[in-house]
């Protein structure tokens, strides 16, 4: 897992796409933070991120929609096929990989909270929560993505599953409060709110395990059919 994990991060960092996602995620969190704090004169920085969680939904298939359908594309996915290593590990590796570009993002991303410190005291406890609600939101997009990408062989196809599906889920709860569960923007408020809620990260983290073990199922028949 960790040599997929390696070439996955070389891909990321020697083509534009690492860059390409970090460079929209930063430039939009800094509109999002200078209405927040310079025009409105807030220092909330938890509902500064929660608006920048929102930026997932239309750029995270940015990391995804190549990781399998652009093998297939390119006609490398044989090297997976025939690979030594599992299916499994090469799923996990690439999901880390894209996880670990997203947490670079984030890590970024502190400098606002070190400019709000500089004029008030944030509170630490809401952050933290804040900080982990985000992740577990990110590794449930990433293993979408990742699903998405796996069944198609044309990278934009899984981009525009990726973005339909997450986009949708952001305004299906107003149909009706059933639906307020598969919205994932939802599920994310409490974390905002300074609560670890245990109904919600369950379902997050059932929701990545998920898709993580549908991506397993539909490489390895491929795999098997080869």
């Amino acid at each position: 897992m960790l040599s997929v994990l390696k070439k996955e991060l070389k891909t990321y960092f020697l083509t534009p796409i690492g860059y390409v996602f970090i460079g929209l995620f930063l430039e939009v969190s800094s509109l999002i933070f200078y209405i927040y704090t310079y025009y409105s004169g807030s220092l909330n920085f938890s509902y500064i991120f929660y608006d920048s969680a929102v930026i997932l939904t239309f750029i995270i298939a940015i990391l995804t929609m190549n990781m399998f359908a652009g093998e297939r594309k390119n006609g490398t996915d044989q090297l997976i096929m025939t690979s030594p290593k599992s299916i499994t590990s090469i799923v996990l590796g690439k999901f880390f990989a894209a996880m670990v570009v997203v947490i670079i993002t984030e890590i970024f991303s502190c400098v606002y909270l070190a400019i709000i410190s500089h004029f008030g005291t944030p509170d630490a406890s809401t952050l933290g929560t804040t900080l982990l609600g985000f992740i577990l939101l990110t590794m449930a997009y990433i293993s979408f993505g990742e699903l998405a990408s796996s069944i198609t062989d044309q990278p934009i196809i899984a981009y525009i599953i990726t973005f339909v599906f997450f986009f949708g889920s952001m305004y299906i709860s107003n149909l009706s409060d059933i639906f307020s569960t598969i919205s994932f923007m939802n599920l994310y408020e409490k974390f905002v709110d300074g609560i670890i809620p245990i109904e919600e990260t369950v379902a997050l983290v059932t929701f990545t395990v998920m898709c993580i073990i549908l991506t397993i199922i539909i490489l390895q028949r491929r795999k098997n059919l080869k």
